[in-house]
């Protein structure tokens, strides 16, 4: 999302390379272009007059170490300005309250059912009894969208299709909840295109009917300064909690992330992209300034590696590995892992100075379907042992995964040469770490 604001302010920071100290001339001219780097990017004109001036008056007050640049120096100021700007520590739910009641607002199309099965698939993983409630009254796909991704990720829907109170199915699905042993509801509310009063009456009624530890705005972030505005009506009226961005992925300026914060003075809580269940993440400011600014976020990384990985998986693995027994089975176990984890252009965007390499680079996370249907193409005894796929069994294989003899070539040469590095790292002694490093299990 951040890539063009990334972009502009490296280059506002390029200003001041080669300097040897700040000046209030060099300074003028590098928190100018920061300035017009968060405009363009659909901060609140305010808000990133406010920031820069913060930056501008301890930039002055610093002097500059001769261990480090003046362009390093206003890296740094601008990461804790951004990272105050977006709240400064990160804000957990609250699930107060038996059941804890969670209610989910926001306009039509900003993701709220997507979101609603996304949290609860997040709490199903910490051990948490969840029960979903369909309270989208108007929208009967929203039931329906409901039910499936329920489905999909194990946790139950509370539905009642027929009826057209809304705050009557909550608390029907509350007193379930309660009969049931669910420990949090979260409720899906109905949206509109645009703020209406009796959109606003409705979910003021169910929040006072409900009472909820947490009261959660959905909001599109590719909207911009839109959902800005939209936030602060909503919240005028509900007061509500904490704020969701969803469609982070999206190829948008990223303002709305940076402003509603500073707008509403109520925390962005989680922020979301992509439709799979597992795509959604605790928003941490600090983590979301490093990216913004080019610096990665690895300690984001490797918590996504530990909610993804199988441990008693990731052990079982580091064992074949290191006794040289790696194969073809093992190999997509590990791919079908790493897509779990999320879009694969973000995840490298997490990794420090990543981010402006990957710029121009499309990664299509469609890439590995022609590497596993080449490996499902092939029998158990072949995948266990590739030394046996001569040119029959390779023409074959590449008729039954539509691939080409080149692409099973290239594949097996690259799988031999994984194999020959893991047994020279063994020999070597150094199997042990380095394999622990592949994994966030590793022992």
């Amino acid at each position: 999302m951040f890539d063009s604001l990334s972009l502009k302010l490296e280059k506002a920071f390029q200003t001041l390379k080669g300097q040897g100290r700040i000046t209030e001339i060099n300074i003028a001219t590098t928190v100018k272009e920061i300035r017009k780097a968060l405009i363009d990017a659909d901060v609140n004109y305010k808000v990133a007059k406010e920031v820069t001036d913060e930056i501008r008056e301890k930039a002055l007050g610093q002097n500059v170490l001769t261990s480090i640049s003046p362009g390093q120096l206003l890296t740094k100021i601008t990461n804790d300005e951004l990272t105050l700007l977006m709240g400064g520590e990160s804000e957990d739910i609250k699930l107060d309250g038996n059941p804890a009641i969670i209610l989910i607002a926001g306009l039509q199309g900003s993701g709220k059912t997507t979101f609603s099965g996304k949290l609860a698939s997040y709490l199903k993983r910490q051990g948490r009894q969840v029960l979903l409630t369909a309270c989208d009254i108007y929208r009967p796909a929203a039931i329906d969208q409901l039910k499936v991704l329920g489905e999909q990720i194990g946790v139950e829907v509370y539905a009642e299709p027929e009826n057209k109170d809304a705050v009557k199915i909550a608390r029907a699905a509350l007193e379930h909840a309660k009969k049931n042993n669910h420990r949090i509801v979260i409720v899906d509310t109905a949206g509109r295109l645009a703020v209406d009063e009796e959109m606003m009456n409705e979910i003021a009624k169910l929040k006072e009917a409900l009472k909820p530890s947490e009261t959660l705005f959905v909001v599109d972030a590719m909207t911009g300064q839109d959902a800005v505005n939209t936030a602060k009506a909503f919240n005028d009226r509900l007061d509500f909690n904490g704020v969701v961005l969803t469609k982070m992925d999206g190829d948008t300026r990223g303002g709305a992330a940076l402003s509603i914060r500073k707008v509403v003075e109520k925390p962005i809580k989680f922020i979301s992209s992509g439709e799979k269940m597992e795509a959604i993440d605790r928003f941490y400011p600090d983590r979301m300034a490093s990216r913004i600014l080019g610096m990665g976020d690895v300690v984001s990384l490797v918590e996504k590696a530990q909610q993804t990985f199988d441990e008693e998986e990731a052990r079982r693995l580091n064992a074949k590995m290191r006794k040289n027994q790696f194969d073809f089975n093992d190999f997509l176990s590990q791919l079908e892992q790493i897509k779990k984890m999320g879009n694969m252009k973000d995840l490298l965007g997490m990794i420090p100075g990543m981010g402006k390499a990957m710029k121009d680079v499309d990664i299509d996370d469609n890439s590995f379907k022609p590497i596993e249907a080449i490996i499902r193409s092939m029998t158990m005894d072949e995948r266990q042992n590739p030394d046996k796929l001569n040119l029959s069994r390779k023409n074959r294989i590449a008729k039954g995964s539509g691939t080409s003899v080149q692409q099973v070539n290239q594949l097996l040469k690259q799988f031999e040469g994984m194999r020959k590095m893991m047994k020279t790292m063994n020999k070597m002694g150094g199997g042990k770490r380095a394999l622990s490093a592949l994994n966030p299990f590793g022992r």
